[in-house]
């Protein structure tokens, strides 16, 4: 493992000004190796049941397949693919057993305890990575205002307040499509770098800057705070469930040994 950083983490979660919670979020540290990190965050829709049920079986997926997980003899993009298929279909059943039509979105990555790193997301929530406070790469939303936006039909901070901005073209638990899979690999994460995975209850009211640059210079808990009570601001009443988890490589503090002539 690279001793070059530490790990901090954090989570959010906030009903918003909706009547009931559907979002659901997490960050695990694996039971059996340290340095080895699982972020999730999901965004469930189908009602005030219907929603947090997707979301709450995306988490129970995770946690499961998390914790058979074996840095070194499992690939990590192959445990995240299966965490997408195992709960789109048990999203799917679901549905079948209970009359409802849930979905949920999923944004998750995982973080090996070289550094390496494998991220996946279905929907609109996202992904992003920053270093030192400037965007990286983010993951790019399956709906139909991004579809307007790589079209070239409208500019990309027009989309937030398209009044279609709410349709998705794919994320779990759809009956007739199946879900996309968009997967990326971060070789080698390092001293400075911020994963932030969040619903967009959250980053519809930031720019990627603005996040970013709180997040480097605060605390990943003191951040989360500072960025949901802003988002909170800012939906002036109007605010969807939000949540967002953020992992952060912080370096280590430098030291100097004594030396005596």
């Amino acid at each position: 493992m690279n001793r070059g950083f530490r790990l901090a983490a954090a989570t959010g979660l906030h009903k918003g000004d909706r009547p009931y919670q559907q979002d659901q979020v997490m960050v695990l540290m694996h039971p059996r190796v340290a340095g080895c990190v699982l972020g999730v965050v999901a965004d469930g829709m189908g009602g005030r049941s219907g929603g947090r049920k997707a979301s709450d079986q995306v988490l129970m997926t995770a946690r499961q397949l998390f914790s058979r997980y074996k840095p070194g003899r499992d690939e990590p993009l192959d445990v995240l693919r299966q965490m997408l298929e195992d709960s789109h279909t048990v999203i799917k059943l679901t549905a079948i057993s209970s009359e409802e039509e849930p979905h949920s979105t999923l944004a998750a990555f995982l973080m090996n305890p070289a550094g390496d790193c494998a991220w996946i997301h279905a929907g609109d929530s996202r992904i992003y990575h920053f270093h030192e406070g400037r965007l990286v790469k983010r993951t790019k939303d399956h709906s139909y205002v991004q579809v307007l936006v790589d079209r070239g039909e409208i500019e990309e901070e027009d989309a937030n307040i398209h009044p279609q901005s709410n349709i998705l073209l794919g994320c779990l638990g759809m009956k007739t499509t199946p879900p996309p899979v968009d997967v990326h690999l971060i070789p080698h994460l390092q001293p400075g770098d911020v994963l932030l995975a969040c619903s967009d209850g959250l980053w519809h009211y930031f720019e990627p800057e603005e996040m970013g640059g709180l997040l480097a210079a605060k605390p990943p808990r003191e951040a989360v705070e500072m960025l949901v009570a802003e988002a909170r601001r800012r939906a002036r009443g109007a605010g969807d469930n939000l949540s967002l988890a953020v992992i952060k490589l912080e370096p280590l503090p430098v030291t100097t040994e004594a030396t005596s002539d």
